[in-house]
């Protein structure tokens, strides 16, 4: 089977975008880690498949494949890319559209180079990650025999969230997969490393489940913004910097949609013998 494909990128969070609006495209763990290989394979942080709309309400569906062959239900770089791929493949002229994963849909506009996401209200209940704790502004838990603070929140998928002092001096390699694969959270959890510059600036580094550290993760910089304006630490609207470049959040507050901006690009198009 020859499959074509498009390697994009959100800030460096790289992604091989496949189009089985046509056809399905079989992705067992095996066969996503072969494609993810970064030496033997195209190499990317994640695979997204642009499926059929799984319901009347959405023009398409998403899935976003970890470079581990695990599968997730939200990835706010990741709906940047794929929002300018049915742009560029003639497949939608829509200015918005709306996308559909297993775990959220969101509404995507295209404007010139930034693409807006509206990625719905963050939700601070520990059950939305999952995490086995009651409800709270901030949590512990004993990780190597540290106590570690952060906050929790879902925006389709999990994220705790610390504040750091220096974010590029940050335990990220360590206490990144350490919190990752904590008993706490029986589905694994993104980790985030903010340091707040100021209340329209955070700095920001993300571990991501499955996937290590990315040079940007969009829903990580959704959940830094809004565990630290649960807090009262940030106004509305925030730029975020990540390794790979900047997001810009909008959030005023509960009751009310989050919406991230940001670029998406193409590095390259191509196939493969799968």
């Amino acid at each position: 089977m020859t499959l074509r494909f498009t390697k994009m990128h959100g800030l460096g969070n790289d992604f091989v975008v496949i189009d089985a609006t046509q056809r399905p495209v079989p992705m067992p763990a095996e066969r996503a880690r072969a494609i993810a290989d970064r030496r033997r394979g195209i190499g990317c942080d994640q695979i997204l498949l642009l499926e059929p709309p799984p319901s009347s309400d959405v023009d398409f569906g998403y899935r976003i494949i970890n470079a581990d062959g695990s599968e997730v239900g939200q990835c706010g770089n990741g709906v940047r890319c794929v929002a300018r791929f049915v742009h560029a493949q003639g497949l939608s002229d829509k200015a918005q559209l709306r996308f559909a994963t297993r775990t959220a849909q969101m509404a995507v506009t295209v404007d010139g180079p930034q693409v807006r996401v509206d990625m719905g209200e963050p939700d601070f209940q520990p059950a939305s990650l999952p995490f086995n704790a009651a409800p709270a502004g901030r949590y512990t838990l004993d990780v190597g025999g540290e106590t570690v603070e952060f906050g929790a929140c879902s925006l389709g998928n999990p994220h705790v969230v610390l504040a750091v002092d220096d974010a590029a001096h940050a335990p990220v390699h360590t206490l990144g997969p350490a919190l990752e694969a904590h008993a706490a959270f029986p589905e694994r959890v993104n980790v985030g490393f903010a340091q707040r510059l100021s209340r329209s600036r955070l700095r920001l580094r993300v571990w991501e489940r499955g996937a290590g550290e990315t040079q940007a993760c969009g829903s990580g910089a959704c959940a830094a913004v809004a565990v630290l304006r649960q807090r009262q630490r940030v106004d509305a609207q925030v730029t975020v910097g990540l390794p790979g470049g900047e997001l810009h959040i909008d959030w005023p507050g509960p009751g009310q949609p989050l919406v991230m901006s940001g670029p998406a690009a193409v590095s390259f198009e191509g196939q493969t013998d799968l």
